[in-house]
């Protein structure tokens, strides 16, 4: 099955900006597009709107005049639903709400003719569910776009319960010559962006409650150790905190309350005092003009340590050894079967974040993982009550001897890039295993939909088999709530197999 053909008119329902920004995706692929709101007035108003962009388009040099002035005369403000009778295509971007959408599905099957192409921009909506009145609910599919769909490139294409292979592959290969870049996924409860994505944000919001450190810091750490854009906290502040929040719980009710998608207590008091981020002028932070970010904790000045001993490879961290040599500090080696730390000077032990917590050690300090220990310019420590202020320093002297700006946090299991990863790796295994999308399609969908440095399965590989389940069942041990309990998909994946290949 082929994309429609280009001379196949689309129509759009909803003209507020996620529907006018797929009115002008289809509008520049070269279809004419009919734009119809039940408002009177607003489709007229959104094809100026989109007239208005184009003229910026062309004043940027990116669309010639005279395709400018071709868009215009194929775009068409429809002042009847019946005005979309000869569409091969319609996509709804109304409110939000599942009553809404079925009945305006319901009425376009009484209009369009029966091998039109139906599709829902829902976020947060089962499309099945949408579909479920339908005659024909085998022609819905979800064409979930990201905001602003002009720019953005991925478009979530989603299968229904009872959406036939032929009509999600044709809204797939549509998509596709859209200039898009489409994923298929199966109709889950926050398709694959928006179900694998929750925890960067829980996570964030956790380390936030337990008082381990304050939203400057950890978005600090997210940004300049773990390699994303942008922090939880920041990200949510221009999401919006109420847009956020609902996207959230809705997921969570939708898997019936399954506490690995509860929401956060903090952000609900965040949305209740008003403070929806940066719409509202204050949200983690304030933007009211003059105000200053506030700045993440970083340590002073440390002596750096004459010499380190390492024991085994450091698993993920191994890139350190290399690091700490260049920077003139000596790497003592010995080989421990299954030793992975740093013994300093003082005789207390540097480790990765592996889910325990350093008051359960005489002397440890824990630091976090990175997406690329050359390149972070941030490293996160935690240190336990036991731990002497001597280890310690030494730790924090050796991150600065590398070039790094040191935060040292509160003592929680996992830290922040670290636990946040994992969980992330985890609900992505567990969503091939399914069958929500292929590993590829998930990879594509957390690159390009939020920006992630990696994709899960990129991190699994760069990682090694066993490091998220490891780290989440020793979380899990800590906080047998359910919320870090590992999957089984990831337990196969860190266990099974290699058993499997073992025993060969």
């Amino acid at each position: 099955m082929t994309a429609l053909d280009l001379s196949s008119p689309v129509g759009v329902v909803g003209t507020g900006t996620m529907g006018q920004g797929i009115a002008q995706v289809a509008l520049v692929a070269g279809h004419p597009v009919r734009l119809y709101d039940a408002v009177p007035g607003r489709a007229e108003d959104a094809a100026a709107a989109i007239g208005a962009r184009l003229d910026r388009l062309v004043e940027k040099d990116r669309m010639t005049a005279a395709a400018r002035d071709a868009a215009r005369a194929r775009l068409l403000p429809a002042e009847e639903l019946t005005g979309l009778a000869d569409c091969a295509l319609v996509v709804e971007a109304v409110v939000e709400r599942l009553e809404a959408k079925q009945e305006l599905f319901r009425a376009l099957e009484d209009i369009v003719g029966e091998d039109c192409l139906l599709a829902t921009n829902t976020s947060s909506l089962s499309v099945t569910a949408i579909g479920g009145g339908l005659r024909a609910a085998s022609r819905l599919v979800g064409l979930h776009f990201f905001n602003p769909a002009p720019l953005l490139p991925l478009v979530e294409v989603v299968s229904g319960f009872a959406t036939d292979v032929t009509s999600a592959t044709r809204a797939y290969e549509t998509a596709r010559s859209w200039g898009k870049t489409p994923v298929a996924c199966a109709d889950t409860p926050g398709f694959i962006v928006n179900r694998i994505a929750r925890p960067f944000y829980a996570e964030a919001f956790a380390v936030y409650e337990a008082q381990a450190a304050d939203p400057a810091t950890i978005d600090a750490v997210l940004r300049e150790c773990g390699g994303f854009k942008m922090g939880a906290f920041e990200l949510t502040d221009l999401i919006g905190q109420d847009v956020n929040e609902s996207v959230t719980h809705s997921v969570w009710q939708a898997f019936f309350q399954d506490v690995r998608f509860a929401p956060s207590l903090a952000q609900r008091r965040l949305v209740e005092s008003g403070r929806l981020g940066r719409k509202a002028g204050h949200g983690w932070y304030d933007y009211e003009d003059g105000e200053e970010r506030p700045e993440p904790h970083t340590a002073e000045p440390a002596d750096r340590p004459p010499y380190v001993v390492a024991e085994g490879t450091l698993g993920p961290a191994a890139e350190l050894l290399a690091l700490i040599r260049e920077a003139g500090i000596q790497v003592r080696e010995e080989d421990e079967d299954h030793g992975t730390r740093l013994v300093l000077p003082s005789g207390g032990q540097l480790v990765l974040a592996d889910g325990q917590t350093s008051v359960e050690f005489r002397d440890v300090v824990y630091f976090d993982l990175a997406l690329d220990y050359r390149r972070a310019t941030r490293i996160a420590l935690s240190a336990g009550h036991d731990t002497l202020p001597q280890t310690l320093s030494e730790a924090v002297g050796l991150f600065q001897a590398l070039g790094k700006q040191v935060s040292v946090i509160g003592d929680v299991p996992g830290m922040i890039v670290a636990r946040t990863v994992a969980r992330i790796v985890d609900l992505a295994h567990d969503a091939v295993a399914k069958g929500v999308a292929t590993e590829e399609d998930i990879d594509t969908a957390m690159r390009l939909g939020v920006n992630y440095p990696l994709g899960p399965f990129e991190w699994s590989r760069r990682l090694g088999r066993d490091f998220a389940y490891d780290l989440l069942d020793d979380l899990h041990l800590r906080d047998p709530s359910g919320r870090y309990a590992p999957s089984l998909a990831l337990y196969r994946h860190a266990y099974a197999t290699e058993k499997r290949e073992g025993a060969s």
